[in-house]
């Protein structure tokens, strides 16, 4: 099994945003009369596109159903802007280097389930913009995950079969996205990130440090 294109998710694989978008909507719901505990919260966001989060913030606070889901990406944004500068530095240096790495061999495009706008600008951020053929944003493409159609389109767009892509994500439903793509998945499990089962990737790791295309391709050889 070898792969002519690499596919990387953003939040959680190349960025540590994940829990920052939590707190984000945990703040603003808050702010809007809802109390959620950080699990509940979590589980809304790992994972999910921007219109899935907005329909299940709709149906767990029914008066922001008012809230366009544009206008609430807007509110929630500042919210996460706060947070995250008073974070550390967010990018996963080791899938950072990785990604830049695999681009000097393969063509590379990053599609996640957040707006255009906050890939495009998480790409500046990783200083990858040399490497990284296109970005899809949650706008391009529906359903989102654990749906294959975003990493279906990416291949589309590439120019690629599907089976000839390989995936890297770090949620349940991103690696459930990739193999109904009919992708090859490596899985990124981060001690600090909200429990998920990665089971159905074909490699998971706690570091994109350990990849090699050399060591994928002999475990894939093997199977």
């Amino acid at each position: 099994m070898s792969f002519q294109a690499v596919i990387f998710d953003l939040d959680g694989t190349l960025v540590d945003t994940e829990l920052l978008w939590a707190d984000a909507l945990r703040a603003y719901l808050a702010d809007h009369g809802c109390a959620c505990d950080k699990t509940q919260i979590l589980d809304i966001v790992f994972g999910r596109s921007w219109t899935d989060i907005y329909r299940s913030v709709v149906a767990l606070q029914p008066v922001l159903a008012s809230v366009t889901a544009a206008d609430m990406a807007v509110a929630l944004r500042a919210y996460y802007i706060r947070l995250r500068d008073q974070s550390d530095d967010i990018v996963i240096a080791s899938s950072s280097r990785l990604l830049k790495q695999l681009a000097a061999e393969f063509p590379v495009i990053i599609v996640s389930g957040s707006p255009r706008a906050d890939v495009e600008e998480a790409v500046r951020l990783l200083e990858a913009e040399p490497h990284v053929r296109f970005v899809l944003g949650a706008e391009d493409y529906a359903p989102g995950k654990p749906a294959p159609a975003g990493f279906l389109e990416g291949a589309r767009r590439l120019g690629v079969n599907p089976q000839d892509c390989l995936v890297f994500e770090d949620s349940q439903a991103g690696v459930a996205a990739a193999k109904a793509a009919g992708m090859s998945c490596v899985a990124l499990s981060r001690p600090c990130a909200h429990p998920q089962d990665l089971s159905a990737a074909d490699w998971v790791l706690d570091d994109l440090a350990r990849f090699s295309v050399t060591a994928f391709e002999r475990r894939a050889a093997a199977e």
